[in-house]
């Protein structure tokens, strides 16, 4: 079977994909959750008696949750069906960009056409990893406008932008793998000879810091700055990487195979970092927490593949989450970094 990383991230959930039609608006739900408790400090940084809230279901793939903390929402994506969404207390979620990608009648040659990875710059724009577009993008949030900010490395188009985190100085870092292209690899729009992570700086220039990754997936920078984490969602090497700024070689932070499983579907895909370093990535059964230093502290049991993850809320101590076909967030005793 040909590997695709929503097939693998799926495939054990047992239910299938889910409705294109979202609802727009669910009222929220209690769900039983297991935090299954790896290491006793954990219980600083979430409650082992947690309760899961499913706020909206019925997506294909959801991915990219991030907080707008002025307008106090949470935007998200459906890669899949190339639209984005805004979830409120008050009104649920409700489209917010449609299409959130390239529009239909350019998407020949694309199986994602549309937004992947979202975050808020420092300017409070909204930066957007466009798959139909094979770029990363600035948006501005009240009037939609959008400007293009990488498309090309080396003269040849990006594949499929991912995930992308920005540094103080204004600085993206971002992931390129081909999910966004037919075929993937064997695209015949593949120009990139490698699946890479890139590190774009504001006075404009583009530089490839890892190119021996298969398929890079998400993107998070260390509090200080001085460390870059990478996840890997491959099958047979489930890894989250970290590189040091400063021109080491990525090493192997955590490998999540001794967790992989029938009822445990996902693999290492979106991340977020707390205020006090400790890393938040998706992975087999959900979220794991784990220490600066990789070992792993609680796995969030959600039940599906988990795609990403994101701290919100105006005091930064609840964690949502886009698993597979469902929005879903829980309170957490930590703050996601940036809060303070």
């Amino acid at each position: 079977m040909t590997y695709t990383r929503r097939l693998f991230l799926a495939s054990a959930a047992g239910t299938g994909l889910a409705s294109a039609c979202a609802m727009p608006h669910l009222p929220s739900l209690q769900k039983s959750l297991d935090v299954e408790i790896l290491d006793k400090s954990a219980r600083d940084l979430i409650s082992p008696g947690a309760r899961l809230d499913v706020l909206a279901s019925g997506y294909t793939w959801s991915e990219g949750p991030v907080w707008d903390r002025k307008r106090r929402c949470l935007y998200f994506s459906d890669v899949p069906e190339n639209t984005c969404w805004k979830w409120t207390e008050d009104e649920g979620a409700t489209v917010f960009l449609r299409p959130s990608g390239a529009p239909a009648d350019e998407t020949n040659g694309f199986r994602e056409p549309g937004a992947n990875g979202l975050a808020i710059s420092h300017d409070g724009r909204l930066l957007i990893c466009n798959h139909g577009r094979r770029a990363v993008q600035s948006m501005d949030i009240d009037t939609k406008q959008r400007t293009t900010l990488v498309s090309a490395y080396d003269g040849k188009p990006l594949n499929s932008p991912n995930d992308v985190v920005e540094a103080s100085d204004g600085t993206l870092f971002f992931t390129d793998p081909p999910y966004g292209l037919e075929g993937m690899n064997d695209s015949p729009l593949k120009a990139q000879d490698a699946n890479g992570v890139y590190r774009f700086s504001p006075d404009g220039s583009l530089t490839r810091v890892i190119s021996t990754m298969t398929f890079p997936n998400g993107v998070a920078l260390s509090p200080d700055e001085t460390t870059l984490y990478v996840t890997q969602s491959d099958p047979d090497a489930a890894h989250l990487l970290r590189m040091g700024l400063g021109g080491t070689e990525p090493e192997l932070l955590f490998d999540a195979a001794p967790y992989m499983a029938e009822d445990a579907p996902g693999l290492p895909d979106g991340l977020a970092i707390d205020e006090t370093g400790h890393i938040f990535t998706t992975g087999p059964g959900g979220v794991f927490i784990l220490s600066a230093d990789g070992i792993p502290l609680a796995r969030i049991k959600t039940g599906k593949a988990t795609a990403n993850c994101c701290f919100g809320d105006p005091d930064g101590r609840t964690l949502y989450l886009t698993a597979h076909d469902t929005l879903m967030r829980i309170r957490t005793r930590t703050r996601g970094l940036g809060w303070s």
